[in-house]
């Protein structure tokens, strides 16, 4: 169901306070996708607390009383459904320090359901979270501009806020159908499940009629590209029922493989011919992105965990050095001659960042060239050279393929998510110098 017009991949963002777990309790509430028990137990600690209605916050509170804690700072996956459409919400962490989290979750969302709080309007974390959007290429965007009700002149608060908004995002390349402003009350249910009477001047859908009826955009901008296939495992039973049997392992990062296909072994550059695709539930005769096959050549070659299988007929050239662009999660900053690990799919090799090229301001909105360090949450694009080549598209042109992370080689933390290619290219900004 990873492509299915009936399955819609969301991410929530937003900066700390703005209603954000309010929000995602409202929408599985209005859904009915919470238990019974859940909602009697958080009517009483409602009750508890002296409030008239219930603290719909309360059904995600356990992942914030953690990031509190600091014993799980991570994303949350909440499942809900209306009879439309099927939704997987990536509910991510609105504190600054943890905006590697929002680029994870954020990473496969179709659509981002932005917060603002109605009283703030659109603030640095706005701004940031929507350059980070727009470089992992999300296609649509919802703006929320909740706590409406606590405003003086709510319709002309909206109506800044909305314009603030769109200048921003025309400026980082989305058109004006790609985003809607909504303005809700996420504490109220205010244009959530139904139209509220308080806000006369909009009249436009309720959060969930265009959730459900938002188009299912998937496709990246660029050339889509053919199969790419990286090697997870190499399963060779030699049991006396599969005394020979050797099936490559992994999950399709990209196109579809049928059998009978020619397809390549990169970066060795062998030619081969898929002869049957295995499945724990038996043979397929096809298979798409998304689904985890065994793929099972004609020709014993020679194949091993982090190659790649990849269409014949548009094979990428192994590359070890290349341009990415970079958002820096490290608490130290990043400069030119680091020595890390680069995460490719399931290749892991050592990684050296020759030079910094720029930096992407984004609070205002400009390209700073040779800056002399990348500092925490800082975008930028490098140039890269890896000990070993790997198998990468452009990301404009395959998320899964042109993606990757850097590595701490001494602890194994996460230090940089990485795109192939210059994203920031699409924004049109003109660089100026450190």
């Amino acid at each position: 169901m990873k492509h299915s017009p009936d399955l819609l991949r969301i991410a929530t963002a937003g900066s700390v306070d703005d209603g954000k777990s309010t929000l995602v309790g409202r929408l599985l509430y209005d859904t009915k996708s919470v238990l019974a028990d859940q909602i009697e137990a958080v009517n009483r600690a409602s009750e508890a607390r002296g409030l008239e209605g219930p603290d719909l916050s309360l059904l995600v509170d356990g992942l914030r009383a953690e990031r509190e804690q600091g014993i799980t700072i991570d994303v949350a996956y909440r499942y809900f459904a209306t009879g439309e459409r099927s939704f997987v919400l990536a509910d991510t962490p609105g504190h600054v320090q943890y905006t590697r989290n929002t680029v994870s979750g954020a990473s496969t969302a179709q659509l981002v359901i932005l917060l603002v709080d109605a009283r703030n309007g659109v603030v640095a974390q706005t701004r940031r979270h929507a350059a980070v959007m727009a470089l992992l290429g999300v296609p649509q965007l919802v703006l929320a501009v909740n706590k409406i009700d606590l405003v003086d002149e709510p319709a002309e608060a909206f109506a800044q806020i909305t314009a603030d908004f769109a200048e921003l995002t025309r400026s980082l390349g989305w058109t004006d159908e790609q985003v809607l402003a909504i303005p809700v009350s996420a504490l109220h249910g205010d244009n959530i499940a139904s139209r509220s009477e308080r806000t006369p001047y909009y009249d436009g859908p309720t959060l969930i009629e265009h959730l459900e009826t938002v188009p299912n955009i998937h496709e990246r901008t660029g050339d889509p590209v053919g199969l790419r296939f990286p090697v997870q495992y190499v399963i060779r039973p030699r049991t006396a029922e599969f005394p020979d049997y050797r099936g490559y392992a992994g999950q399709i990062a990209a196109g579809s493989v049928s059998a009978g296909d020619e397809v390549v072994i990169l970066p060795s550059g062998t030619r081969t011919t898929v002869e049957a695709i295995d499945t724990a539930d038996g043979q397929l005769p096809t298979a798409n992105a998304g689904h985890s096959v065994t793929l099972l050549l004609a020709d014993d070659v020679d194949v091993s965990r982090g190659d790649v299988i990849a269409a014949a007929t548009d094979a990428p050239e192994p590359v070890q050095q290349f341009t990415a662009t970079v958002c820096w999660l490290g608490d130290k900053p990043l400069r030119p001659g680091a020595r890390l690990l680069l995460k490719h799919g399931t290749r892991t090799t050592q990684a050296i960042v020759g030079s910094l090229d720029v930096l992407f301001d984004e609070q205002e909105l400009a390209l700073v060239e040779s800056p002399e360090s990348l500092e925490l949450n800082q975008i930028g694009r490098i140039a890269v050279q890896t000990a070993e080549p790997i198998i990468a598209d452009d990301y404009s042109h395959s998320r899964e393929s042109g993606s990757f992370l850097l590595i701490d080689p001494a602890g194994g933390n996460t230090l940089a998510a990485g795109l192939v290619g210059d994203a920031l290219e699409q924004l049109h900004l003109e660089p100026t110098p450190a």
